[in-house]
């Protein structure tokens, strides 16, 4: 309870800190090292018991009273709710890496106006680094990424690429089986259609043979020639040559 009273009271010196401007300043300088501090431990605990008692939206909606935009907050939280994952328990402040943030004293108590820091915190599993924007009094992007090792990175590299190249080879196998059906099935219909063109030439073969009745075998060779040709639609007979006549028998 306690808690979210000192929230809502920063909340409080948020909302009026436009409105006071220069009033009760004691300054406008870099903030110092342990006011950074100071600002990221707070933040990191109330994210730590957000998380605990499951209340983010209630505590997305508070900070929205104090001017924080939403989005930018539900995008502060998500971010560091992942990386706790990997990072573990929240352990402590480790160093302040950098800072370029202008702040404001009011009524001894230093608040973030313009500028970036980016503070490095230690986690039981893993360390990971807080990055604080504000611009016109206002925190537009807060960030935390975790800090892995070397070996971590080049496995993940090699994971990702193993992954990737396999997606790759899994396509390309399933293009060249698709492929190779096409084949298989263009040779089944050819299969099945040619004992059916060889019937249909045996047919009018032996048509014209028992209804002709040719006693002239140039005679018979010429009709049977074509009808070869008619049913090829070549409408020439110079593609092939009538050696020899048998009568064929069933």
């Amino acid at each position: 309870m306690k808690k979210w009273l000192l929230i809502l009271g920063i909340i409080t010196c948020m909302a009026g800190l436009t409105a006071c401007g220069q009033q009760g300043q004691d300054s406008a300088d870099l903030m110092k090292t342990e006011d950074v501090i100071n600002y990221t431990n707070a933040l990191i605990t109330d994210f730590n018991q957000v998380i605990e008692q499951n209340q983010e939206e209630s505590f997305i909606a508070m900070m929205g009273q104090g001017g924080w935009t939403a989005a930018m907050m539900e995008d502060a939280f998500d971010s560091y709710k992942s990386a706790s994952e990997d990072m573990g328990d929240y352990v402590e402040i480790i160093e302040v890496v950098e800072n370029s943030m202008t702040g404001i004293t009011i009524d001894n108590k230093t608040y973030p106006v313009e500028g970036k820091f980016e503070v490095r915190i230690k986690g039981t599993r893993h360390n990971a680094k807080v990055e604080i924007v504000y611009e016109d009094d206002v925190p537009v992007s807060i960030s935390t990424n975790v800090e892995y090792t070397l070996a971590e990175n080049m496995e993940k590299a090699a994971l990702n690429t193993l992954l990737g190249m396999g997606t790759v080879f899994v396509v390309l196998i399933l293009i060249s089986l698709i492929i190779s059906a096409f084949g298989l099935i263009s040779k089944v219909q050819k299969s099945q259609k040619k004992p059916e063109e060889e019937k249909k030439v045996d047919k009018v073969v032996s048509q014209i043979v028992e209804k002709e009745e040719l006693s002239d075998d140039l005679e018979l060779v010429a009709v049977i020639s074509a009808a070869i040709a008619a049913y090829e639609g070549s409408g020439s007979t110079d593609g092939f040559v009538v050696r020899s006549i048998r009568k064929y028998r069933k």
